[in-house]
C-alpha cells in the first residue's frame, strides 16, 4: 500500500464542511453549529474567561454548581491529592480550601505602581549602605585577610577614590 501526495491543493472555503458541523444525512445539507459563548467567573480566583455554554455546564457538574477556571481546578485536585489518607477530603471541602486560599491573596496589598516598588526597594538598599560604618562597607565577604608575616605577598587593595553620590545629588 503507497501512499500518495496530492500536488494541486485547494483552499478551504467557509462552504466545506468542518470536523465541528453536524452531518444531516449527506454533506450538501450539513450545517455549521453555532455553540454559544459565555463568560463565566471563577469561584475562586475571579478570572473571567470566555467559554463555550457546554463547557460551562461540564465544569459546573464537576465542582457542584461553581465554575472554576482550568488553573483553580489544578491547584483542587491537588488539595485533594496532598489530604490525608486516613480522612480523604471531598472535592467541595478542596474547593473551600482553595477559595479561602484565593482571597488571603487577594487581601494582601499590592503596589499601586512595580516602577515606585522598584524604586522604593532601591531608595532603602541604598540608605541602608550609606548607613552603615565605612569599616563594614569596605571588608570584603570573604575570610580574613593575612598580614604579611604569615609568608603570603602583601594584597593590595583597590583605592577609592570620590564618591559619585555627591554628583549624582547635585
Amino acid at each position: 500500500m503507497s501512499a500518495t501526495k496530492h500536488s494541486d491543493s485547494a483552499p478551504i472555503s467557509a462552504s466545506d464542511p468542518q470536523p465541528n458541523q453536524i452531518q444531516a444525512g449527506n454533506a450538501a445539507a450539513a450545517a455549521p453549529v453555532a455553540e454559544e459563548v459565555g463568560f463565566a467567573e471563577c469561584e475562586c480566583c475571579g478570572l473571567r474567561e470566555e467559554c463555550t455554554e457546554a463547557y460551562i455546564e461540564r465544569v459546573r457538574e464537576i465542582y457542584d454548581g461553581r465554575w472554576v477556571c482550568g488553573l483553580c481546578a489544578e491547584a483542587v485536585k491537588e488539595e485533594i491529592c496532598r489530604s490525608s489518607p486516613c480522612r480523604p477530603i471531598t472535592t467541595d471541602e478542596a474547593l473551600d480550601q482553595h477559595a479561602a486560599f484565593c482571597r488571603s491573596c487577594q487581601s494582601s496589598p499590592v503596589a499601586a505602581d512595580a516602577n515606585e516598588h522598584l524604586i522604593a526597594a532601591m531608595r532603602q538598599l541604598l540608605r541602608r549602605s550609606l548607613d552603615s560604618p565605612p569599616g563594614i562597607r569596605s571588608t570584603p565577604s570573604s575570610p580574613s585577610r593575612r598580614t604579611p608575616g604569615d609568608g603570603e605577598h602583601p594584597r593590595r587593595s583597590l583605592a577609592r577614590s570620590d564618591s559619585c553620590f555627591p554628583t549624582l545629588a547635585g
